[in-house]
């Protein structure tokens, strides 16, 4: 692999007008932690495990309200249809690759079992895109440990981003990509709230840059052609804001549409899901209150999204295939022209 790759904040692409949390992540979410588990063999494996964990998930609150959005269902979130009919969420949401997701189900299963040993019934959530352009997804090397790992090394702070966990084999818009995050900050109903975005990208389309196409064969002019199979997204989105999971559909439907800002293709196999939760368990505030946090939720996506490849660097994998970082000075030259910079790095 490449040198490391910087946020896009660091490069002076900023999106939107509203606040970040102090770490601009989705750790921003009072009691929400990440842990990733990286394999990278260096060669023929590239894949990995990240887990999103409500801290708050315990003894006295074993569900939270939550919701799922399927932009187009060409994936195996395992969990969803229960999260989708009862409007809760009882697991950490674990991402990792596709053919890994049902071993990685069984993992999550067993720490929900462990925790509540009078359990009868459990839904883990699992979630999933396909890194077999660049990792050997047949091995399914995902074992319990990597799994146990990643949710018991959930931590605060900035997460790791790019090739990291669940992302270290993804591919997205042409370039390499990975994982990402985000938060804004919102005012409603007469409170200051956050919301926080997690991103594991994988999808096809024509990278953009607050507006500004970023095409790999323009940036990358020698850059492999070859396109990864499954063409998918998953989004995690928490907030404190107190909502329901009407509301929280609501929330996960916005994360879902930001991808299209960032040029998405929604191809035919493209599994692009949005997973929202709150860790709130005040009234939910009214209809009229939410559209601060919508823009919150688009922001907070979209910028996750970026940070999701440009924080990715080169890597080669299976088969030789190889997938280009987004060139940063070429990326920021071109954003310069238009006009649409606040800073200068490379000037």
């Amino acid at each position: 692999m490449s040198r490391p790759g910087r946020r896009v904040r660091d490069l002076g692409i900023v999106v939107g007008s509203l606040p970040t949390g102090p770490h601009n992540a989705i750790t921003d979410v009072p009691g929400v932690l990440v842990g990733h588990t990286t394999v990278d063999d260096g060669a023929d494996l590239h894949t990995g495990v990240t887990a999103v964990v409500p801290s708050g998930l315990g003894p006295g609150r074993w569900t939270l309200p939550a919701a799922v959005y399927a932009g187009n269902g060409h994936g195996k979130l395992v969990g969803s249809t229960q999260v989708d009919e009862l409007g809760v969420l009882e697991s950490p949401v674990v991402l990792t690759a596709t053919l890994s997701v049902f071993r990685a189900a069984d993992a999550l299963l067993g720490h929900l079992m462990e925790r509540r040993p009078d359990g009868l019934s459990f839904n883990p959530l699992v979630g999933e895109t396909n890194d077999g352009h660049l990792s050997d997804i047949r091995r399914r090397p995902i074992t319990e440990e990597h799994v146990l790992s990643a949710v018991a090394g959930a931590s605060g702070g900035l997460p790791a981003e790019g090739c990291v966990g669940a992302g270290t084999g993804t591919t997205a818009l042409g370039y390499k990509a990975g994982i990402g995050t985000s938060s804004r900050t919102v005012r409603t109903a007469g409170h200051t709230r956050t919301v926080g975005a997690l991103v594991q990208s994988n999808f096809g389309g024509v990278l953009t840059a607050l507006g500004v196409p970023l095409p790999v064969d323009e940036l990358v002019p020698a850059a492999d052609r070859t396109e990864p199979p499954g063409n998918s997204c998953m989004i995690v989105v928490a907030t404190d804001v107190p909502l329901d999971a009407r509301q929280l559909r609501r929330l996960a439907r916005r994360a879902v549409f930001a991808m299209a800002r960032v040029g998405a293709s929604f191809s035919t196999t493209s599994g692009d899901y949005a997973i929202a939760f709150t860790t709130s368990d005040q009234q939910p505030i009214p209809d009229g209150a939410i559209d601060p946090v919508f823009a919150g939720v688009l922001d907070a996506v979209e910028e996750a999204l970026l940070n999701s490849l440009f924080t990715a660097v080169t890597t080669t994998g299976v088969g030789g295939r190889t997938s280009h970082a987004v060139p940063h000075r070429a990326a920021v030259e071109r954003l310069a022209a238009a006009g649409r910079l606040t800073a200068r790095p490379y000037a």
